[in-house]
């Protein structure tokens, strides 16, 4: 399927108003980096704290983020996490923390029980002030100690254990008291618990810490990624095609690379994990309207011998143009879905790829080709036209 006829626009006429064009983009990117002291790095790699819960009833993420704002939690990241009522939440460390080794423990707990204490309904509230207990986020230890004053010391351990393993099966919550009957316990029992405890609207399944050295790390390892693919596609087009193609690619994919870091910046959007991967994304995606470019090249290079070398790289760009527009709507309209109504956890994701997806159409068409042209020109010992 054609998008249109095979047009004749010399795109190579306009190469050094591109190359004029990324180069502002990306000093101005620079500029930028250097003006806010760096990027915008998630918890992942600057340290800080993750707190699982589970709600009782679903919840929306809005209501989830503004509970959180009001109580002065609003640099947190927060994901939906399997069912409706899962989410993760990312608490990044204060800028005096992130020199620190690790994350100390009662500093996990305390954020923990911060978030906990916010997210909690205000009947939780009213039953703590009343004296009850929440069985939702009572410990293993705390549990058997309370059932003691009804059972001796061994059965209380065998009914904490059960109604604990119960709970942690459930992910970590439990939704009636109904259920403690379904697995055993003895309904006595289970009208102690209610004279004792409730059943909070939310529990935490999960605390974990990611210490600024491991945050490092990651940084390290995701410039590494970025690195290793770059060169690995080196290697792969220069093998496929020649040297020079496999140049142009790796500067073209650098070029991709940097434009969005530039994009980033400007709208000082967050660098995540899944950041990285829309990164490694747009280096996938970009290199294989490059490479059909580079195989029509190969072909036309046969077929217009008499031709020279800047006229047959615009006859190849012109005779792709209608696939490369074809897929690049096609993704454009996907991922603007996902930018526009993805929700905030993949915001800054669907955005990375948006970015990608239209400048790395223009780079292929900019930037690929006329690094091979000014390779040619330089350092080309086939002079197409001469004989």
């Amino acid at each position: 399927m054609e998008f249109f006829k095979t047009p004749n626009i010399n795109f190579l006429k306009y190469k050094y108003h591109a190359f004029a064009l990324s180069g502002i983009i990306i000093i101005c990117g620079l500029i930028t980096y250097f003006i806010r002291g760096g990027f915008n790095y998630s918890v992942d790699f600057t340290g800080g704290i993750l707190v699982q819960v589970t709600f009782k009833e679903n919840i929306s993420t809005g209501k989830v983020r503004a509970l959180l704002a009001n109580a002065g939690l609003g640099d947190c990241t927060i994901q939906r996490f399997g069912e409706r009522n899962e989410y993760i939440v990312k608490v990044p460390l204060p800028e005096k923390k992130r020199g620190e080794l690790e994350v100390g423990t009662e500093e996990q707990n305390v954020i923990a029980t911060k978030i906990m204490s916010v997210l909690m309904s205000p009947e939780d509230r009213k039953k703590i002030v009343e004296g009850f207990v929440n069985l939702n986020a009572i410990s293993t230890s705390e549990l058997k100690s309370l059932l003691r004053e009804k059972l001796s010391e061994e059965e209380a351990e065998k009914v904490a254990e059960k109604i604990m393993k119960y709970r942690n099966e459930h992910k970590g919550i439990i939704i009636d008291f109904s259920e403690l009957e379904g697995i055993g316990i003895d309904k006595n029992i289970v009208e102690f618990l209610k004279s004792k405890t409730f059943l909070g609207s939310v529990a935490q399944t999960r605390l974990e810490a990611v210490g600024p050295r491991v945050g490092k790390e990651l940084r390290k390892k995701a410039t590494l990624a970025i690195i290793w693919s770059l060169l690995a596609m080196l290697v792969y087009i220069a093998f496929r095609f020649k040297f020079q193609y496999g140049l142009s690619a790796v500067l073209t994919l650098t070029h991709d690379v940097l434009i969005t870091l530039s994009f980033i910046l400007f709208f000082n959007r967050e660098i995540s994990l899944e950041v990285i991967a829309a990164l490694l994304t747009i280096v996938g995606y970009s290199i294989n309207d490059t490479i059909v470019i580079f195989d029509r090249v190969r072909d036309n290079l046969k077929i217009m011998k008499k031709s020279d070398f800047e006229q047959i790289l615009n006859t190849s760009i012109n005779q792709t143009l209608s696939r490369t527009i074809l897929t690049s709507l096609t993704v454009f309209f996907v991922v603007i879905v996902l930018f526009l109504f993805g929700g905030r956890a993949i915001n800054d994701f669907a955005f990375t790829l948006l970015v990608g997806v239209i400048e790395g159409s223009y780079s292929t068409i900019y930037q690929s080709c006329p690094y091979v042209l000014l390779w040619e020109n330089l350092f080309g010992k086939r002079h197409h036209g001469k004989k």
